[in-house]
């Protein structure tokens, strides 16, 4: 790549970059192809096929790579350019190997290691995440045979002649649309959305309708071994956080928000005085009755004391 003489290679990012690519192209994979724009090594374009024996089987389905300024410290961002009717289009997505969750991010993985992840999400459940889609199987099924006539329309020429090249040599290495997905005798066959249909689903992929109805340290340059990536996607795939750390949609659903255990509340204790307090107060009240009873007696001499000096004058 000419182009790569304008960057430092003996910047961490660059270097680990570079090693990338030449492993990209020293071992091919089949499932997947991806290389860096010229002019900017840190925008990627891709294609993925659709796993085997799902729905996606036979679909070719294009993505952006963008590389933060500090790969592999931490994670890039995805984006998939290919209605597929499990992500959005032109829309960045949210999985525990995106930039969405840095928390989760392993200097040591790397993007081969990404897009073996990326396949293997494909027929889990959407779940609410952002960026997800959750349309029924037959209308992905046809969104994976729409897929193979051509490749996305995206961004500048130079990146649609990388998309154009991927998409080439992902339709001459893709194996045939199983008949599964062409060819059924059942009632289903009748089922699968015309080409007006495809088109309308693509468009509502565009716009993130879902047509099921619901939402959507050192740089460790030894790059995993691609034997080991299934492997490793496998691992990433079933330690995905689940609930609020998929980062749902604004509407999060009372089950997905983390429960607050009440604070324990302080029994109420009756307090009982102290046994000198009591005797204190019953002599007081003893006091109090003794000077009334006086009050009065003194009261009553002092009436009687009157009654006598009247009598006697």
């Amino acid at each position: 790549m000419e182009a790569t003489a304008k960057y430092n290679r003996g910047n961490p990012a660059v270097k680990r970059i570079l090693q990338e690519v030449k492993e990209m192209q020293s071992n091919p994979s089949p499932d997947f192809m991806a290389m860096p724009l010229e002019e900017d090594i840190f925008e990627w374009q891709f294609a993925i096929l659709g796993p085997r024996d799902s729905e996606f089987e036979g679909g070719i389905y294009h993505g952006r790579i963008q590389l933060p300024s500090d790969y592999p410290f931490k994670p890039p961002s995805f984006m998939l350019l290919t209605p597929s009717g499990r992500f959005e289009v032109q829309k960045k997505i949210c999985l525990s190997i995106s930039n969405y969750h840095p928390e989760h991010w392993q200097p040591s993985w790397s993007v081969r290691t990404a897009l073996v992840a990326l396949i293997a999400f494909m027929p889990t459940p959407g779940g609410g995440a952002l960026g997800s889609l959750d349309f029924k199987k037959e209308d992905r099924r046809a969104l994976a045979i729409k897929s193979r006539e051509a490749p996305p329309k995206f961004g500048s020429p130079e990146r649609q002649k990388v998309i154009d090249e991927i998409h080439e040599q992902m339709l001459s290495r893709a194996p045939p649309v199983p008949q599964l997905l062409t060819n059924e005798t059942s009632d289903e066959t009748n089922q699968l959305p015309t080409s007006d249909a495809l088109d309308e689903h693509a468009h509502k992929a565009v716009e993130g309708v879902d047509t099921a109805g619901s939402s959507s340290v050192s740089v460790n340059n030894d790059l995993p071994r691609p034997d080991s990536e299934s492997e490793i996607a496998q691992n990433i795939v079933e330690a995905r956080p689940e609930g609020v750390t998929n980062h749902s949609r604004a509407n999060l659903s009372r089950e997905s928000i983390p429960r607050v255990a009440p604070m324990p509340q302080n029994p109420v204790v009756a307090i009982q005085k102290p046994k000198h307090d009591r005797l204190l107060t019953l002599a007081a009240f003893g006091l109090t009755l003794a000077i009334m009873a006086l009050v009065i007696k003194k009261f009553l001499k002092i009436d009687g004391l009157a009654g006598y000096i009247e009598g006697k004058f």
